[in-house]
């Protein structure tokens, strides 16, 4: 198994949360009461396992190993995935205050959270088929087997010592939440 190959697994868990997301901001436009701390639970997935795990696995391991390996860090592949955390980022920061403006009792708040939700689900969803498509299988090229077990290795670092043990338990366990709530 490459290293790549958990990212892709981690992949297939964010994917599932997008639907759950998209259905929950198609709801509550429909006129359906979603609480906002759907939304805020949404929120703590993304920054908690997509951003926090997985994507710190890419740019804290994967992006660098690729660079020394001579794939440029700016423009490319990488500085698209880049820019796309980056963007993933803000659409989940106005998803949460949006969420927060809703608990507070704003209704103005909704388009907001509608909106974000949406930006970000197609975001995500366009990201996760460049990089299972195009950056992994480039990264799978480039990196030469011989590195492939510190990469796993380097991924497992981060999973145990700097996310926290059970960090994947906690988010399935959240998006299985989210999934029969949003039902």
């Amino acid at each position: 198994m490459k290293a790549t190959d958990i990212l892709m697994e981690e992949h297939r868990v964010i994917e599932r949360m997008l639907e759950t997301l998209r259905v929950g901001a198609d709801k509550l436009e429909s006129g359906e009461a979603i609480q906002p701390e759907f939304f805020l639970d949404a929120a703590n997935f993304i920054k908690g396992f997509a951003d926090g795990c997985h994507h710190r696995k890419e740019e804290g391991v994967l992006f660098p190993k690729m660079v020394q390996q001579g794939v440029p860090s700016k423009g490319g592949p990488i500085g698209v995935m880049l820019s796309e955390h980056q963007m993933g980022r803000e659409y989940t920061k106005s998803m949460r205050e949006g969420a927060e403006r809703l608990l507070a009792g704003d209704s103005y708040a909704q388009d907001q959270v509608i909106q974000s939700s949406r930006n970000y689900v197609e975001l995500l969803q366009q990201h996760i088929f460049k990089e299972d498509n195009i950056l992994f299988p480039l990264a799978d090229r480039v990196i030469p087997q011989s590195d492939q077990e510190q990469v796993w290795e380097d991924f497992e670092h981060v999973e145990h010592e700097e996310t926290g043990e059970g960090v994947h338990a906690k988010y399935l366990a959240l998006a299985e939440k989210l999934e029969k709530e949003i039902k």
